[in-house]
């Protein structure tokens, strides 16, 4: 009995041995399997709001996303693409249900809205570390600063010039512009080149000084200029104040030299037909840089060089155009600023940049970008590069510009349709726009 009490024994400490050896074993595997196997990361999910764009944006912003989520395996962005009409009130919507996205583009004059809410998060210090800020013209930098603080990183830039019809021209004996962009002409001179080709009897329009009279931010864009050029501004410096600028001297000056275009000479149109320009009815009318892939697509039996030329937008005292666009900026309730900066790093790199030019054929906002595009810097594109580089300036960076764009809105309207007197015009403009100050401030 003691004999097999003692085998029993034996059999059953072989039993356990091997167990624990094939466990050792098996959990020796299980950890080598482990420590070969990358470890699980979650993968960041950031998302992304923008204005849609035409087909070639569209398609340039989906190939920087997916270039970036190849070289970024740990970072994943959704990006959603939001119609123009519906953006700015869809994006306030959600920042003010404190669920905005990671990610957003932000039409530039609007930022000091943003930012002053306390929506956008500065990244400033990101720009100024890391974002090459010397490859960009100080005028952009300007128009995406806050109270001495970048909250924007801008991709591309935009500007505008005069386009005229060379038929028009020829048929009137008047000599080709110059295609230098520092040789722009004066408005005087346009003026004058207005009165000789407009012909009622022939329904031909003298010009068009500024994209007619629409809704948007498109008056504002196209009009402020014409109060730079003359000296005037729309704010005060330290931008508390509409008095004393808009209804300046310099101001009222602009603002009587367009509504004579209108009234006075009758050089310009209220309404014009469609594709005027295009047709030979309109002579010289004021478009912007996209313009020209517009004027190929849709219209390619109207032809650069044979059927319209471009030459710098017009100037009075001084030379400047208008600067500015959608660019990208974070937002300050996300939970991945780091990850949202390396996404906004990339896009608007001199890489990530170049792609996005080649794509769509807009003007970089990086000289870096724009001297690897010989055609920037042959005419026609020249024009609007060195405008963007050297004369361009921002709308007034003000958490007011809703109010501001507005009243220039209407201000353009009231001189230009309604033929009212300006000073009178200027004045209630200045009311609109300190009143919007005032509740601000």
């Amino acid at each position: 009995m003691k004999k097999w009490f003692t085998i029993f024994a034996i059999i059953l400490l072989g039993i356990l041995v091997y167990a624990l050896s094939s466990f050792d074993t098996f959990s020796g595997s299980t950890q080598k399997e482990k420590a070969e196997k990358p470890k699980s990361s979650k993968r960041t999910e950031l998302t992304f709001w923008r204005n849609s764009g035409n087909t070639a944006e569209n398609k340039a912003f989906e190939e920087l996303v997916s270039v970036f989520e190849k070289a970024n395996p740990d970072i994943s962005v959704n990006m959603k693409s939001i119609p123009y009409s519906d953006y700015e009130i869809r994006l306030r919507t959600e920042l003010a249900a404190g669920n905005p996205p990671d990610i957003l583009t932000i039409d530039s004059p609007t930022l000091a809205l943003y930012a002053n809410t306390g929506s956008l998060l500065s990244i400033d210090p990101f720009m100024r570390k890391e974002g090459q800020i010397d490859d960009i013209p100080a005028s952009t930098l300007r128009g995406l600063s806050y109270k001495g603080q970048i909250y924007l990183a801008p991709i591309v830039e935009s500007s505008i010039a005069l386009y005229y019809n060379r038929h028009l021209f020829k048929d009137a004996g008047i000599p080709y512009p110059s295609e230098d962009p520092k040789n722009p002409l004066t408005w005087d001179e346009v003026l004058e080149i207005a009165k000789k080709v407009n012909n009622p009897a022939k329904d031909v329009v003298g010009i068009d000084p500024a994209q007619g009279f629409n809704d948007g931010e498109s008056p504002a864009y196209f009009k402020t200029p014409l109060l730079w050029q003359f000296g005037a501004n729309i704010l005060s410096p330290d931008g508390t104040t509409a008095s004393g600028y808009l209804d300046s001297k310099e101001a009222l000056d602009a603002l009587q030299f367009y509504q004579d275009l209108y009234h006075k000479n009758a050089v310009a149109a209220f309404e014009l037909p469609p594709a005027a320009f295009e047709s030979g009815k309109l002579a010289m009318t004021v478009l912007g840089s996209w313009t020209l892939a517009d004027l190929e697509k849709n219209h390619p039996e109207f032809k650069l060089g044979e059927d319209f030329g471009v030459t710098p937008l017009p100037k009075d005292k001084y030379q400047f155009v208008p600067n500015g666009g959608w660019a990208l900026g974070i937002t300050s309730k996300s939970k991945h600023p780091q990850e949202a900066w390396k996404f906004i790093k990339y896009v608007t790199s001199y890489e990530g940049m170049k792609k996005y030019v080649t794509i769509t054929g807009d003007v970089p906002a990086r000289y870096s970008v724009a001297k690897d595009f010989p055609e920037l810097n042959k005419y026609p594109k020249n024009i609007f590069l060195q405008q963007t580089q050297k004369y361009s300036r921002n709308r007034p960076v003000t958490p007011a510009y809703p109010v501001v764009s507005d009243a220039i809105r209407k201000l353009f309207e009231d001189v230009g349709i309604g033929g009212k007197d300006v000073k009178t015009s200027a004045k209630e403009a200045v009311e609109k726009i300190n009143a919007g100050l005032k509740e601000i401030q």
